[in-house]
């Protein structure tokens, strides 16, 4: 089994010193790694920038759980990163109705979990489910299961999923660690215990330990041999397991890896890309399909209600100056959806600087400028405050100057990954930072539906019309109609204010070789090996 090339590994240094300031220039696809042979053995170890809070990754939703879920579960199929075409998994085969209401699917035989439970038709059926029983805490699966309607098991190899309308994203799905199996011994388990760790899965690695803020272990299943078609090898995994290990300092995971404590950092941060150009240290990046990084306003909060006001904000961002303190292998946003998701198409007009349209809809809507230069109408201030976690307070810092340039204030507030999910689920927050990988256009249904995750709290409106709809419609111009119709309403609308393209960038010891990235831009451990040193 050969895995088609999807990524790139070479020096930093390479990579940087052909880019100009335009698009970054593509590194050398030449490996040392093709003149030696793989073997077996080693931990690796992985520097995450975040705890996972939850790795159950039928639960997870941020990319470090859905990285440590990956190595744990397997998929019925795979997506190939450079095509974007579905292969074979743990199906065989597959048959999708006329309609696209029906899918059945063929299992490879012998398949079981680590232990040593058949996973079979009836534990497919089993997983699908209990992923429809878990409600909104299955925050992503879910919705790639909304509208089943029954599963017949025919034999214990094939199975049929129907749904009540038709789903033109499900089988993309099924290529997702969302979608992944685990044994029936799990999914008796309560949601907070599998996040917490009790999970027994299929894939090529078993957890060992999970301890919050500090590492999760996996060691390798001796007996795994079910690769996904685009493996480069079968049998068990190279490595005899992986250490992950939380460390969100970026400048700590930088030192950890030219000292070789780590041999995988994960997070490499802008600042640190010079320092590992001059270090001569490989890497490989992708850009992330998807949502774009964005701010998604809480509309259930007065002043966000407005639709002057979400207006202002987009017109007030001036998304070309980000090109100096984002990464190189990132670009300022021009949609809703990255520039490498399916069926995107370029809505830069729409997001075009226009501080003057953005101060005369304020006017209008009366929000007048105070002595202090922010606006504010019967005694309330225009002041909204965004929550996050990750390393981006450069970007949020200049946004901030940007949006105070209009007479906007934007409150910055930096916390932990969990304190701003908590945030979410309650509904405490005007203004929410974030971006969300997947390879399909129909995430921006998963985030945006009024009746399902509903991020902007909203009422119902044309918008969802045309997100359900463009989940249904077999006809691939059809659907690119609906979807570029939702992306126009969801930016002139103002639920979102997209920021910039997110993109993958991680680093690693000369030591390491195979590792690589599948379509969502989450790493992929199943061919990666250490060479001894």
């Amino acid at each position: 089994m050969k895995r088609r090339p999807i990524t790139w590994t070479a020096p930093l240094a390479l990579a940087l010193s052909l880019t100009g300031c335009g698009d970054p220039a593509t590194p050398s696809a030449t490996s040392t790694a093709a003149a030696r042979s793989p073997a077996h053995g080693g931990v690796l170890k992985v520097a995450l920038d975040g705890d996972p809070l939850c790795i159950d990754p039928h639960q997870a939703g941020n990319n470090t759980a859905l990285n440590v879920g990956r190595q744990l579960t397997d998929s019925l199929t795979d997506q190939d990163p450079a095509s974007a075409e579905i292969v074979p998994w743990l199906a065989e085969r597959w048959e999708v109705s006329a309609d696209s209401r029906s899918f059945t699917f063929h299992l490879r035989d012998g398949v079981t979990f680590s232990d040593g439970s058949a996973l079979d038709a009836a534990a497919v059926k089993a997983n699908f489910e209990a992923i429809v029983a878990l409600g909104a805490r299955a925050s992503l699966a879910g919705t790639y299961l909304s509208g089943l309607e029954g599963i017949e098991v025919q034999d214990p190899r094939t199975l049929t999923l129907r749904f009540k309308q038709p789903n033109a994203q499900f089988l993309q799905a099924t290529s997702t660690m969302s979608l992944g199996f685990f044994a029936q011994s799990t999914l008796q388990r309560s949601s907070e215990e599998r996040c917490q760790g009790a999970l027994v899965g299929s894939g090529p690695f078993v957890l060992d330990k999970f301890t919050h803020n500090q590492s999760v272990r996996l060691s390798h299943r001796k007996d795994y041999a079910w690769p996904s078609s685009l493996a480069e090898h079968s049998g068990r995994a190279w490595l005899d397991g992986i250490e992950f290990l939380i460390i969100p300092e970026s400048g700590v995971r930088l030192g950890s890896l030219l000292s070789r404590q780590i041999d995988v950092n994960t997070g490499v941060a802008v600042q640190d890309e010079a320092i590992l150009e001059a270090q001569q240290i490989p890497f490989i990046a992708r850009p992330n399909p998807g949502i774009v990084f964005n701010l998604a306003p809480n509309e259930s909060r007065p002043r966000l209600k407005e639709l002057a006001v979400r207006q202002a904000l987009n017109k007030a961002i001036n998304r070309d100056e980000l090109q100096g303190i984002i990464s190189r292998y990132q670009k300022p946003a021009t949609s809703a959806l990255a520039s490498s998701t399916p069926l995107y198409r370029d809505f830069s007009a729409q997001l075009r600087h226009d501080p003057e349209g953005a101060a005369a809809l304020l006017d209008g809507a009366g929000w007048q400028l105070g002595a202090d230069g922010i606006r504010a109408r019967a005694g309330e201030r225009l002041s909204f405050r965004v929550d996050y976690w990750q390393a981006s307070t450069p970007v949020l810092e200049l946004i901030q100057q940007q949006l105070r340039q209009v007479g906007i204030e934007l409150r910055l507030n930096k916390t932990t990954i969990s304190q701003v999910s908590a945030q979410q689920t309650e509904g405490d927050y005007d203004l929410w930072f974030f971006n969300l990988t997947r390879a399909d256009p129909d995430v921006l249904r998963t985030v945006f539906l009024n009746s399902g995750r509903n991020v902007n709290r909203r009422d119902a409106s044309e918008v969802d019309q045309a997100l359900q709809a463009s989940s249904t419609l077999l006809d691939p111009s059809q659907r690119r109609t609906l979807v570029e119709r939702a992306n126009q309403l969801l930016i002139e609308q103002g639920h979102l204010l997209p920021l910039y393209e997110a993109a993958t960038v991680t680093a690693f010891g000369k030591q390491v070789n195979g590792l690589h990235y599948e379509a969502s831009t989450r790493l992929q451990f199943f061919d990666t090996w250490l060479e001894a040193q």
